[in-house]
């Protein structure tokens, strides 16, 4: 499960070091792609084959279907962290996200957003001011 967030420091080369929390859940493999809200989005292995297969059962015939394959496909990769906890982010990942130096990881239970900061703050600021959560998330459910 991940929790939390953390802010951390995208190297020179563009590698992200993962949360020693959150290392254990990732160290068989991840999945790194765009994501919504232009954020990232990092899926462990396992939990990925279930997404993977979510999205592969939408109808081809399907413009929004289609339009989100691409999104998730196109910018994907597969990786393992390194031995001290670090991914490579590619660039047009990096780009997409406006990801500059430092980033957000944000646990979200069985995957992980990777947000800038500015933009991070904005979602939060969003999420936090209104007063109307109640009943917007009423519907949820929860």
């Amino acid at each position: 499960m991940f929790l939390g967030q953390y802010v951390h420091t995208i190297d020179e080369k563009g590698r992200l070091t993962i949360p020693a929390k959150f290392r254990g859940g990732l160290s068989t493999g991840l999945v790194i792609t765009r994501w919504l809200d232009r954020c990232l989005v990092i899926y462990p292995m396992e939990t990925w084959r279930s997404v993977r297969e979510r999205i592969s059962s939408l109808p081809m015939t399907d413009q929004n279907a289609r339009d989100f394959r691409r999104l998730v496909y196109s910018g994907a990769m597969d990786t393992v962290p390194d031995g001290q906890g670090r991914i490579n982010i590619p660039q047009p990942l990096r780009e997409y996200a406006g990801l500059d130096g430092k980033a957000v990881i944000v646990g979200c239970d069985t995957y992980i957003e990777v947000w800038s900061p500015e933009a991070w703050e904005e979602v939060q600021a969003r999420v936090e001011q209104s007063e109307e959560n109640a009943e917007r998330w009423a519907s949820l459910g929860i």
